[in-house]
């Protein structure tokens, strides 16, 4: 079995097993961020608003399901891309 050479960071460094994993990682967990944070921004919007409005709790199950389709949609997106990119 051949032995890798090991990569290098920016400032010429060798990078560690676990910065390697990390950095492998990173694409995947900005993808979960994408829907974690569409899903809150819509929850405490909806809910800011509809404490401002009085319109409980319509504008709250309004801006979720919103918030919710947006990062859902923009997780699935970052997939479709990852799963083109070239290894």
């Amino acid at each position: 079995m051949a032995e890798k050479e090991p990569r290098e960071d920016k400032e010429g460094g060798e990078l560690s097993d676990t910065a390697r994993q990390m950095r492998a990682a990173e694409p995947y967990i900005s993808a979960v961020w994408k829907l974690v944070g569409g899903a809150v921004v819509g929850v405490l919007g909806g809910y800011f608003l509809d404490k401002w409005l009085g319109t409980t709790p319509w504008l709250l199950v309004g801006l979720s399901l919103a918030g919710i389709s947006v990062g859902f949609y923009g997780f699935l997106r970052e997939m479709a891309r990852l799963g083109k990119r070239k290894p």
